[in-house]
């Protein structure tokens, strides 16, 4: 079954993009850590050429935290800063407004030397739907964030948020859509509950699931479900899985359904413990 999600919007939600980012200095790119690049949209490159660009690995509890310390390393290599965070974590929200200061450093720079008005850094977050972008603006503005004035030009009608001092959030950035061209990203995205359980199979992402975390978290799956056979057929895992957690339906039968909510209720919540199922591409190693 293939994933499709949001299908026309690319060429809208460009448009929308573009026209935001006239108002602001330094744009931040949302990705999920455990998927850096599944939850990465192509996008991004062409349309933030030349605007001072981060990368946020958000949900880092969640992922394993040498393959967070190798995607880092990874953008760092590509000239673009990185941080990864933990909603709710005071120093991540520290290290992000510290990396934002300093992507802006530049612009500050030359506003000086040209003899401007300083004014206060202008950001804003981009990301796919349901990365967790609207959980991570509230966290790092924080419950009591005062709302400045409408800016005037480009930002007439838009409405800002007070960060810190000298730190402003565009509150309405607009979201990219996902075009899913690679149905490997798009299965770990619904893996990872950045797609609504309504437009995938679980017959399809439960298995793909599965197959990473056999590579990649044997010992998780060993410990939490009596699997000792990381290699074996997913189905089998699956199987075993569902029998060790007693999803089991009247008669001895296996519930299937029942067993895969339980799989990927346990990946999402991080009860296998933290992983990532995306790679460093091996050439960026």
């Amino acid at each position: 079954m293939l994933i499709q999600w949001f299908p026309g919007h690319m060429a809208k939600t460009k448009r929308l993009i573009i026209e935001h980012l006239k108002a602001v200095d330094v744009a931040a790119e949302l990705l999920d850590a455990r998927i850096p690049l599944s939850s990465a949209n192509p996008m991004v490159e062409e349309l933030l050429s030349g605007k001072p660009r981060i990368v946020i690995l958000n949900k880092a509890d969640l992922a394993d935290p040498g393959m967070t310390k190798a995607w880092e390393s990874y953008y760092k290599r590509k000239g673009v800063a990185a941080v990864s965070m933990s909603c709710g974590n005071g120093k991540d929200k520290k290290k992000f407004l510290r990396l934002i200061k300093e992507a802006a450093g530049p612009m500050l720079e030359k506003w000086k030397l040209r003899g401007l008005k300083t004014r206060s850094v202008r950001i804003m977050i981009l990301g796919i739907p349901n990365v967790g972008k609207s959980t991570l603006i509230n966290f790092i503005s924080g419950t009591a964030a005062a709302r400045t004035a409408n800016t005037p030009g480009h930002t007439r009608g838009k409405q800002w948020v007070r960060l810190s001092q000298g730190l402003d959030l565009l509150d309405t950035p607009g979201v990219l859509w996902p075009k899913f061209e690679d149905q490997v990203a798009a299965l770990r995205l619904a893996a990872t509950g950045a797609i609504a359980g309504d437009v995938f199979d679980a017959d399809t992402v439960v298995p793909e699931l599965m197959r990473v975390l056999a590579r990649t978290a044997p010992d998780a799956l060993r410990e939490k479900y009596g699997i000792e056979d990381a290699a074996a057929d997913p189905q089998i895992l699956l199987a075993q899985a569902g029998k060790r957690r007693g999803c089991i339906l009247p008669g001895g039968a296996i519930d299937y359904a029942r067993a895969q909510t339980m799989i990927l209720n346990d990946f999402r919540s991080g009860k296998l413990g933290r992983i990532t199922l995306d790679a460093v591409p091996a050439e960026e190693v």
